[in-house]
């Protein structure tokens, strides 16, 4: 029979079971590129882009080969990824053209009321830090989002939006990264229209030729000198690099931009080495308009963009170096993804292409075609996962918010649905299936497409598809994005069909002669896409035209000249900087 502990051993004991919390779990480092194509990176089978890095975390840990975004363009995707929950839950979709918040100031964002994974991280204990393309709060109360590198941009001499946000200790919350923040990424161009009015041929009023001539050039000076006003002074004005909640830098200078992102993200690890962590690095790259640094600019082999492409991958293996000089590569879960598929529609003034690659897949950004929604999933943890690990299982970006909240201790909310899986069966190899049997692919708010696993199939139901422009491409270049509804689609019923296991590259729709069980499969797909329906909430209109269009009493502006047009500070250098 044991002997029982001394009795003076008792009361450390009892304090010890008393006070000891569970300790955290590991710490985070995730890396999301912007409009980064599934067959940009070397490990997804590109031959002629540089990407060492990257495929470093492919070799040393896990490749998720059917890793999907949860919606096709920035603003939804991003939304989804931070909460965890399909971006029609929180009014992060659009109903209309405007898929994406162009300016920063802009009244519509992520509600308060959702949740984020760093919300709940910061509640263990943990420090947090978003490094990253950002929009930061309006004021104290309103929501906050962050908003990515735009198109209309062309750095240098003029920009995108661009942010950076410094870490808190938690729990208390990190800018940008906090209780209230989302990602919304520009990218869709701007498009001014002008209605063509005539007078009947009775009673028509003749003008003379030098009138209409006069009014022309009247007309356009006043053309002209909006265009100058919106080059010279907007575009700086919603170019700016911010630290918490103050800019840094008005408007942004390009100059080794990367390299500063990349080294604040190095500095907050040697910061926090002995505090459980989670890092958000989120870059600029390779969303137009494309830039480098010195060291990259025309080098690669696919113009500005495969520089865009090796630089963030010169980024990641620096982050990956800090955690490896620090001893922190054991202790840490790294995670690289992007949040769409590339923009195969890019080009550039001469017509050059600026958009990446999705491989095999058809389509890109704002279209579910596989192109647009197949990203990179990449998960590192040595002593846990496996390296050199495939999964070829439906997975999504929404799978991260229950795989850290988890990790780390934290509860899930139980007071919303989750509509992310935990990844870590997958990772761990404790299971070789996907929690996830029906993912829901959406165009906006629209129900675009179901995703069933089944068996040894994966079934993909089309319920309406852009109509590609010209006819026969792969995107619509007309337009730029695709959009979600009216003429731009074609409605399929029965819908369009397609097994993704065995035809990838979405060619050949199925059909009742060629699938026995056709009718059974798109009727199991269609209840579930009921069942689905009802568990959506009617939720504000994040993305509604009040909401997007630019609120000059909203204009994020240096202190030092608050004039909104004439937005302008000191760099890091304590430098002055005048307008472009």
């Amino acid at each position: 029979m044991p002997r029982p502990a001394p009795a003076w051993l008792l009361p450390p004991l009892l304090a010890l079971l008393c006070t000891t919390e569970a300790r955290p779990g590991p710490n985070f480092v995730i890396i999301m590129a912007d409009d980064l194509g599934v067959g940009d990176p070397g490990c997804y089978g590109n031959r002629t882009l540089r990407t060492p890095n990257i495929d470093r975390l492919a070799r040393e840990g896990a490749k998720l080969t059917q890793h999907l975004a949860a919606a096709p363009l920035c603003t939804p995707s991003r939304a989804a990824f931070l909460t965890g929950r399909y971006a029609v839950r929180s009014g992060m979709a659009s109903r209309g053209h405007m898929g994406v918040f162009l300016f920063s100031a802009s009244s519509g964002g992520l509600p308060a009321r959702e949740v984020t994974f760093p919300r709940l991280l910061q509640g263990r204990g943990y420090a947090t830090a978003l490094v990253a393309a950002a929009r930061q709060p309006t004021s104290a109360t309103t929501h906050c989002v962050t908003a990515s590198h735009a198109s209309w941009a062309r750095p240098p001499p003029t920009c995108g939006t661009a942010g950076r946000g410094r870490d808190r200790a938690g729990p208390r919350p990190a800018a940008g990264v906090g209780p209230d923040s989302g990602h919304t990424g520009g990218g869709s161009g701007l498009a001014v229209g002008v209605a063509d009015a005539g007078v009947g041929a009775a009673g028509a009023v003749r003008v003379p030729l030098w009138a209409w001539s006069l009014a022309a050039v009247g007309v356009a000076g006043v053309v002209g000198v909006a265009i100058h006003a919106f080059r010279v002074h907007f575009r700086p004005a919603n170019c700016f690099l911010m630290a918490d909640l103050s800019i840094a830098q008005q408007p942004t200078d390009y100059h080794e931009l990367t390299r500063r992102l990349t080294d604040e993200g190095r500095d907050f690890l040697r910061r926090h080495a002995a505090t459980p962590f989670l890092l958000f690095l989120s870059f600029l790259h390779v969303h137009t308009a494309h830039f480098a640094g010195p060291e990259f600019a025309g080098r690669s082999r696919h113009g500005a963009y495969g520089d865009s492409v090796e630089e963030m991958d010169w980024g990641v293996g620096q982050i990956l170096d800090a955690l490896d000089e620090l001893g922190l590569a054991n202790d840490t879960l790294v995670y690289f993804t992007s949040d769409h598929g590339a923009h195969v529609e890019e080009v550039g003034e001469g017509g050059e292409r600026h958009g990446g690659s999705n491989g095999i897949y058809r389509g890109g950004k704002a279209n579910n075609w596989e192109g647009g929604i197949r990203v990179p999933g990449l998960a590192r943890w040595p002593g846990v996962i496996a390296p050199g690990l495939e999964i070829d299982e439906p997975t999504s970006n929404m799978d991260v918010f229950p795989t850290l909240v988890r990790l780390a201790g934290a509860e899930l909310p139980g007071d919303r649905v989750i509509d992310g899986r935990d990844l870590m069966p997958l990772l761990r190899g404790d299971t070789r299936r996907s929690e996830h049997e029906f993912l829901f692919h959406y165009c906006g708010t629209y129900l675009n497409a179901v995703r069933w696993r089944n068996g040894s199939s994966v079934w993909k139901a089309f319920y309406f598809t852009p109509n590609f422009d010209p006819p026969g491409a792969n995107g619509c270049f007309s337009t730029h994005v695709c959009f979600c509804f009216g003429h731009y689609v074609t409605h399929h019923n029965p819908p369009l069909l397609f097994d993704i296991a065995s035809d990838p590259g979405e060619r050949r729709p199925l059909t009742p002669e060629a699938e026995p069980r056709y009718r059974e499969v798109l009727h199991t797909m269609d209840e579930a896409a009921h069942a689905h329906a009802a568990t959506l909430e009617p939720v504000p209109d994040q993305l509604s035209l009040a909401n997007v269009a630019w609120k000059p009493w909203l204009q994020l502006c240096c202190a030092s000249r608050p004039h909104v047009f004439a937005c302008h500070c000191a760099d890091d250098n304590g430098e002055g900087r005048r307008d472009t």
